[in-house]
């Protein structure tokens, strides 16, 4: 059963290439789609069953298009895949090395290259809230989300990353009542929730169904002619242990590499949308330093966050060496080895791009 539904869903996607996980069970689009596909069902809660299933095979597809895997599209689900590996592009054979397996349920992928002088391996998670997300009114609100205070276990784990109370209770950062061991990041612009972002100790992350692409701290940089962007909502935190509130965080991941085409047309550039939608925060700022992640996604980042911003008002940070062999990744990697004054050091030390 469970294979046919998925089979049902993935002639869905094929047959209508158009239809966006956000379109209602009574949408036209869905509509077209049961016309078109007579082993849909028409009674009402299958078609809720299987648009659940969609809004999770299309939020997977996206996180693994975003790592670089390719065709996703021409995947079947609970089979092993061969697809072309964006690390090693099959090496010198070009064979499709990467065996791709999306489980039968739809909600976690995971991958590994078979080239010997490869072996880039990783996974992926379809997490969807389920918990209603509006009050009667129609907005977002902690209670909506179900949002508690921070509890003893979280409060300890910030603090061995030398992230203090203080710095939590004025983010506002609280965890779930539903699992105490799940960080939640409320994202907020002109103080009103509009969005909320959860994390696992286990750095596993999702996002509340309806938040909106902002970057994290916005009401930090209202009034900031220089801002900090960094990769992550635990770097914005360390920053201001540093002493740097004027730090937003990007909202979603960094690109496996820097995109060899043209910046696209703003309302195209759908991975960067947020940058769009904080136009009149960024427009002001004359200088900006990034400080992503030190890693190759990180420095991509960074890349594509300066042609979009304008490298001429762009300075890059470079982490410290960690040891003869590695730098530091990234801010609380320095705020936990070296303590905040370092990582204000580094900060000040920033190049222009």
């Amino acid at each position: 059963m469970a294979l046919k539904i998925n089979l049902c869903i993935q002639n869905f996607l094929r047959a209508l290439p158009r239809a966006r996980a956000t379109d209602s069970v009574t949408s036209p689009s869905v509509s077209y789609a049961c016309k078109a596909n007579p082993s849909f069902s028409a009674n009402a809660e299958a078609l809720k069953e299987v648009q659940g299933s969609v809004e999770k095979l299309e939020l997977l597809k996206q996180k693994i298009e975003h790592v670089g895997i390719d065709c996703v599209d021409l995947c079947t689900v609970g089979q092993y895949n061969n697809v072309y590996c964006p690390k090693c592009r099959g090496g010198q054979s070009k064979e499709r090395s990467l065996s791709l397996h999306i489980n039968q349920d739809g909600d976690f992928a995971m991958w590994r290259c078979f080239q010997v002088s490869c072996g880039w391996a990783g996974q992926a998670f379809a997490d969807i809230n389920k918990i209603g997300q509006y009050n009667s009114q129609g907005q977002m609100t902690e209670d909506s989300l179900e949002l508690e205070p921070l509890g003893e276990k979280l409060i300890t784990y910030f603090g061995k990353r030398m992230i203090s109370e203080d710095t939590l209770r004025r983010n506002a950062v609280v965890q779930s009542s539903h699992d105490q061991a799940v960080i939640a990041f409320p994202y907020r612009q002109n103080e009103v929730l509009v969005g909320c972002k959860f994390r696992t100790i286990e750095k596993r992350f999702w996002q509340a169904k309806g938040t909106e692409r902002w970057l994290y701290g916005l009401d930090d940089i209202d009034e900031a002619a220089e801002i900090i962007i960094v990769e992550g909502e635990v770097d914005k935190l360390s920053m201001e242990e540093a002493g740097f509130r004027n730090c937003v965080s990007v909202p979603a991941g960094a690109p496996q590499k820097v995109s060899t085409k043209r910046v696209p047309y703003p309302e195209k550039d759908t991975a960067f949308q947020y940058l769009q939608n904080c136009k009149k925060y960024l427009e002001k700022v004359s200088r900006i330093i990034l400080a992503t992640d030190g890693d190759p996604p990180g420095q991509a980042l960074a890349e594509e966050l300066a042609r979009r911003l304008g490298k001429e008002r762009c300075w890059r940070v470079h982490w410290p060496r960690k040891d003869e062999l590695e730098y530091f990744k990234d801010a609380n990697e320095v705020l936990q080895s070296l303590g905040p004054y370092a990582l204000k050091e580094v900060m000040e030390q920033a190049e222009l791009y």
